[in-house]
C-alpha cells in the first residue's frame, strides 16, 4: 500500500489512539531509570504513572511539589496523555500543510509541464 499525502497523515494519527498511547507510556515508564522518573515527576508535578502503578505512587520516593502541598497528586500518565494529544494535533496540522503543498506542487507541474517556450522557433521541431 502506498502512503502519500493526506491519507497517510490521517491514518497515521488515527492509529495512535488512547489505548496505544497508554501502552506506550506504560512500557517506557518501566524502561527508564529511577533518576529519570524522579526528574519527570518534579518537572510535571505528578506522582506515579497510572492506576496500574499504585505501588510506585504510594512510595515515599516521589519528590514532586504536589506531595508537599497535599497528600494526593495527579498521575503522571494523565499529564503525559494530555501533552501527547497536543503534540499529535500539532503534528497533524503540519502533515496536512505538507499534504496540501504536495497537491499544489503536482497541480503546478501538470499545468506548466507541457507549455511551449514562446521564444522558441516553431519550425525547429519539424
Amino acid at each position: 500500500m502506498v502512503c502519500g499525502g493526506f491519507a497517510c497523515s490521517k491514518n497515521a494519527l488515527c492509529a495512535l489512539n488512547v489505548v496505544y498511547m497508554t501502552d506506550l507510556i506504560n512500557a517506557s515508564w518501566w524502561v527508564m531509570g529511577n533518576n529519570t522518573r524522579h526528574e519527570l515527576e518534579r518537572s510535571f508535578d505528578c506522582c506515579g504513572l497510572f492506576n496500574l502503578t499504585t505501588q510506585y505512587q504510594d512510595d515515599a520516593s516521589c519528590n514532586a511539589l504536589c506531595k508537599n502541598r497535599s497528600s494526593t497528586c495527579q498521575m503522571c500518565g494523565e499529564i503525559f496523555l494530555k501533552h501527547s494529544d497536543e503534540a499529535l494535533k500539532i503534528l497533524g496540522g503540519v502533515g496536512l500543510f505538507f499534504s496540501f503543498t504536495e497537491i499544489l506542487g503536482v497541480w503546478l507541474a501538470m499545468r506548466f509541464r507541457n507549455q511551449k517556450d514562446p521564444r522558441a522557433n516553431p519550425s525547429a521541431f519539424l
